[in-house]
């Protein structure tokens, strides 16, 4: 069983050691507390036998040099490949269109930016999303009916060019 009270001290005793530690092994700050990130992670995740252990801050030190490790090797293949390869072609930039509907859908609430996704992106239906979402039927429609709503009243420049392009045509 975990005792979060005796992980918590554990922690607060090793941690700035841990990170200086992950330091001198990456060289790279951010990358050090990513890795003592998952390692203090998996630590807690084991902590029932870990406590118990004779060393755990070695332990941990250990689980920090191999995740160290293994970036190290993922990274030495990508470098390989890529040089191998060449690198990706360039990303065109977004379309004008596709920032203001990221715009405007970053402007409606989570659920309607959910369920608006889930119907259009995923192509689910109303009662897949309602049991996706663990919600009635009634408010998935409501969540899209008020969003689409919302959006049109926020993206009304594209409706009216849309509406120009067909009239055009």
């Amino acid at each position: 069983m975990r005792d979060a009270h005796s992980f918590d001290d554990f922690y607060r005793s090793t941690a700035r050691r841990m990170l200086r530690y992950g330091y001198a092994v990456t060289g790279d700050h951010t990358e050090a507390q990513d890795l003592v990130q998952e390692a203090y992670a998996r630590a807690w995740r084991q902590w029932g036998r870990l406590s118990a252990h004779p060393a755990p801050e070695a332990w941990l030190r250990l689980v920090v040099a191999r995740l160290a490790s293994d970036r190290w090797r993922r990274l030495h293949r990508w470098r390989s490949t890529l040089s191998r390869t060449g690198p990706p072609p360039d990303t065109p930039p977004p379309s004008e269109d596709g920032v203001l509907l990221v715009r405007a859908l970053r402007q409606l609430p989570a659920t309607q930016r959910q369920a608006l996704a889930l119907h259009y992106l995923f192509d689910m239906s109303v009662e897949e999303i309602a049991r996706e979402t663990d919600v009635p039927v009634g408010t998935v429609k409501s969540w899209l009916s008020r969003g689409r709503t919302r959006l049109a009243a926020l993206l009304p420049d594209l409706r009216t060019a849309t509406l120009e392009v067909n009239d055009a045509s």
